[in-house]
């Protein structure tokens, strides 16, 4: 999903228009790994304050989301499938069942998994109460994605300033109530659900035509144009050798990734490669919000609230 907002900025840049049915598609891998992600973060999370046995469960359907992307992809984590101007390629024969099937069973063990986990006792003492902050130093200190709407503040990007096709489709925007871990995970949850439904819509909905815009910049000329005109064969031998020449300007895309916003910023001086790049990226916002959040606390609680950030140490590093 991270490499979403870069050809967001760089189709912004050259000019060029998506077609509707790469939209949809770039929408449905985005929910999926969403809820990929989230099962990571749900399943250590309750690792993280002494339930061993929810990580097991929610790895497997982890293992079956990925199954499904490499499916569509080829590969499972990082497929690099989000090109400038669509997606790489079309859907697989067989797409629609394999995401059917998925989208029925896993309602179904998300009911199990909130009795084993969000009604838990033991869960529920460790992090209710935990770890709050308010609205107003959430964003004070830059927090985005779930743990700004855990403190009541309905934001989000998908919504406010759409992005791709979400503009077509009807989900809610989870919140809670105190900002505190017990809240930060019923929001992940819940999102997972909304991520079902937004796929859903996809399959559902999903429209026919090219998965990739027909623009000089994105696609080879057809082959018997090459042959036949000088002018045609010189630019898609500067393209192949030297990549697509973007026009000159400044460009900014963000989404709703699954830690929270992620922005690109590109300036372009009219080559083939970014004369600035800038990544604005949740995870080094919400870290530097410990030392606020840890002040009395006990230090096993410290572990509580660490897990219920939901943060990447390589999306840290600067």
């Amino acid at each position: 999903m991270n490499n979403f907002p870069y050809v967001m900025a760089v189709e912004t840049l050259a000019g060029i228009t998506v077609p509707p049915r790469a939209q949809m598609i770039r929408v449905m891998l985005a929910e999926l790994f969403r809820i990929a992600s989230h099962l990571v973060f749900y399943g250590t999370m309750a690792q993280d304050v002494g339930q061993l046995s929810p990580v097991f469960y929610m790895f497997t359907d982890r293992e079956r989301v990925f199954g499904i992307i490499e499916a569509l992809c080829g590969f499972r984590m990082h497929p690099a499938w989000f090109r400038i101007g669509g997606v790489a390629m079309d859907l697989p024969n067989g797409w629609e069942e394999i995401i059917r099937a998925f989208l029925h069973d896993l309602p179904l063990r998300l009911d199990e998994y909130d009795t084993m986990v969000l009604r838990n006792p033991i869960f529920r003492a460790r992090t209710k109460g935990i770890g709050a902050y308010t609205t107003a130093e959430a964003v004070e200190w830059g927090i985005t994605g779930p743990g700004l709407r855990a403190t009541g503040r309905k934001w989000d990007y998908r919504k406010h300033a759409p992005y791709a096709c979400y503009d077509q489709l009807e989900f809610d925007i989870p919140t809670g109530t105190n900002g505190d871990c017990y809240d930060r995970v019923t929001v992940h949850v819940e999102e997972i659900r909304q991520s079902l439904r937004i796929i859903r819509q996809c399959v559902d909905n999903m429209p026919t035509g090219l998965v990739k815009a027909d623009h000089p910049l994105t696609t080879p000329p057809p082959k018997a144009r090459t042959m036949h005109d000088i002018e045609t064969l010189i630019h898609h031998f500067l393209s192949v050798s030297w990549g697509p020449v973007i026009p000159p300007g400044e460009a900014r895309a963000s989404i709703e990734a699954t830690k929270g916003v992620n922005t690109y910023t590109l300036i372009s001086d009219g080559g083939t490669m970014s004369y600035r790049t800038r990544i604005r990226t949740p995870s080094f916002a919400h870290l530097q919000m410990i030392p606020l959040l840890s002040r009395g606390i006990m230090i096993a609680d410290l572990i509580a609230i660490l897990g219920s950030i939901d943060f990447v140490m390589a999306d840290v590093d600067r």
